[in-house]
């Protein structure tokens, strides 16, 4: 019986995971070795391969890797894919450092290896259904954000807990002219205060995006630990009216390559970060100042000015009420958009989105993040953005 190319590949997932799952290499490399250390005559000069699959057959390997795959005829073909399809065969590469190690490590730089180990208590998606193989499904993707680094996940079911299995590999280094190329050590990295900012996307089965939750990671708890690696449970909030209501838990670990030789004391990174928090405030209540400031003198201009919509600060996805100007990116289109009239033909091909409201009353503006933005690909400001 002769499949179709789509079912083939399918099967051949199904086995490739299978085999992943019982550790068929290490299985095979533990044959081997007790073949030729044990099997070959003092005369014999090299392994031959009917040699090592009888040594295979003799040890039953073929034969559990036959009875573990419980393949019948009465099962339909579009049932062999149901337990591929939480778990694709790619988690095995995602979650193998060593092969990051060899394909994306400078071993003059420094890296901090965040690995997303699943999800728990989403608790909207309780009674979620299993998903049948081929059926549309509404899902879960992680996007990433570090500095100037981006990274998005696979999707994903949408479950209680769903199956994120993910690793980012982050480069860690000073923009300082002349630090480029230097390893950052544990002071250099305690003075980075960028975060890594974590946007949960859901699609549904029409292929709506919504944002789901938008968390900022401080990672710089890793430099307090002696083996260079922590697990985290990040606990997700949701946004717009919901951003006190918990939307879900991310269970994450962090790891830096190479290790660091010397690790900070606890205290030492506490203190940093009352210090930045300490000077964020200051700036902000500056700023309010002089807001304030401004809008008085703005009224005294003309009596007219009382009238004009004028926005100072804005709410983003968290509920964080930040001056608009924070908002304003400098984006470099380079040759995509070369004159200000494709610039505004491509802010009106974004679509726009009414922010959802609990009950009745006014209309809510929610503003948002650059990569929130972004990642779902909608607007929910009602006013004309200009370029």
């Amino acid at each position: 019986m002769s499949l179709p190319p789509e079912k083939a590949s399918e099967l051949k997932q199904i086995i490739h995971n299978h085999l992943i799952k019982m550790n068929i290499h290490g299985k095979i490399r533990d044959v081997l070795a007790e073949t030729v250390r044990e099997d070959l005559d003092p005369g014999h000069s090299s392994l031959s391969e009917e040699d090592f699959l009888r040594a295979l057959q003799r040890r039953g390997i073929v034969d559990d890797v036959m009875k573990d795959l419980r393949f019948s005829k009465e099962v339909p073909d579009t049932e062999l894919g149901l337990q591929s399809t939480p778990k694709p065969a790619t988690h095995f590469i995602d979650k193998d450092p060593t092969k990051l190690k060899k394909t994306n490590m400078d071993p003059a730089r420094r890296y901090l290896y965040l690995q997303v180990l699943g999800g728990k208590a989403f608790l909207e998606h309780l009674k979620e259904p299993e998903p049948l193989p081929g059926q549309v499904c509404s899902t879960f993707t992680l996007y990433l954000h570090f500095r100037n680094q981006r990274f998005r996940s696979k999707p994903v079911p949408c479950a209680c807990e769903p199956d994120l299995q993910e690793g980012f590999l982050l480069e860690i280094h000073r923009e300082g002219l002349g630090d480029g190329s230097k390893m950052a050590d544990a002071t250099t990295m305690l003075s980075i205060c960028d975060p890594v900012h974590l946007v949960l996307i859901k699609r549904d089965t029409s292929s709506e995006t919504t944002l789901v939750s938008s968390y900022f990671l401080d990672w710089r708890t890793v430099l307090s630990s002696p083996s260079g690696k922590t697990s985290i449970a990040v606990e997700l909030l949701g946004v717009g009216s919901e951003c006190k209501v918990t939307a879900g838990v991310l269970n994450l670990s962090l790891e830096l390559y190479p290790p660091l030789s010397e690790i900070l004391s606890p205290d030492i990174i506490t203190t940093q970060q009352s210090l930045e928090r300490q000077k964020t405030a200051e700036k902000e209540r500056l700023f309010l100042l002089y807001a304030k400031q401004w809008w008085r003198e703005f009224l005294e201009i003309r009596q007219a000015n009382q009238s004009k919509l004028v926005k100072i600060f804005a709410q983003d996805e968290n509920g964080v009420n930040r001056p608009v100007c924070s908002y304003v990116r400098v984006l470099r289109a380079g040759r995509l958009l070369e004159s200000p009239r494709q610039a505004a033909r491509f802010v009106s091909l974004l679509g726009l989105e009414k922010a959802p409201v609990v009950g009745g009353g006014g209309k809510q503006e929610q503003w948002c993040s650059l990569l929130a933005f972004l990642c779902r690909n909608k607007w929910r400001n009602c006013k004309i953005i200009d370029l």
